[in-house]
């Protein structure tokens, strides 16, 4: 597969109030893609929904947005996703990842607005393109990472 391994899937989250948008990646870890918007409305109800899919799409991770204010301090949207966080967790049968998503809902409004979609048509994508940021913006960075590491020569024969 010309040097690029498959690992086990990552789930992103965008919590939020309303809506909790999911993402999910590729089995390469390269690339995210939306997956689905799930009501906030009963947090236990959502929080189960998310532990169903890390399951059955045997995900390795699971990355929340952390939406923390320009100057990296936490606010109530911040204070709130760390309660979800921390709700979520027992649940998952994997890691749970908190990541900086500053702006992300903002740019995935922008990105859909730029596409030609109706912002009022979109408030449910929007959730799972925020949630597609926030994973991809993880992703890029693990593959950052990895490709920075020393590499360990190849055993002689």
């Amino acid at each position: 597969m010309s040097g690029l391994e498959l690992v086990k899937r990552v789930l992103g989250v965008d919590y939020g109030r309303a809506r909790i948008g999911l993402a999910i990646s590729d089995e390469l870890g390269l690339l995210a893609h939306p997956l689905e918007t799930v009501p906030a409305a009963r947090l236990d109800a959502a929080a189960k929904r998310i532990a169903e899919i890390a399951r059955d799409r045997e995900v390795a991770r699971v990355v929340l947005g952390m939406p923390r204010h320009m100057n990296g301090d936490m606010g109530t949207a911040a204070e709130e996703a760390t309660a979800f966080a921390d709700k979520l967790r027992p649940l998952l049968p994997c890691e749970l990842v908190l990541w900086d998503e500053r702006l992300t809902t903002i740019a995935a409004n922008h990105a859909l607005r730029d596409s030609g979609r109706k912002t009022r048509k979109t408030r449910g994508v929007v959730d799972q393109v925020a949630a597609q940021m926030i994973l991809q913006g993880y992703l890029d960075r693990v593959q950052s990472s990895r490709e920075t590491r020393p590499q360990t020569p190849f055993p002689a024969e």
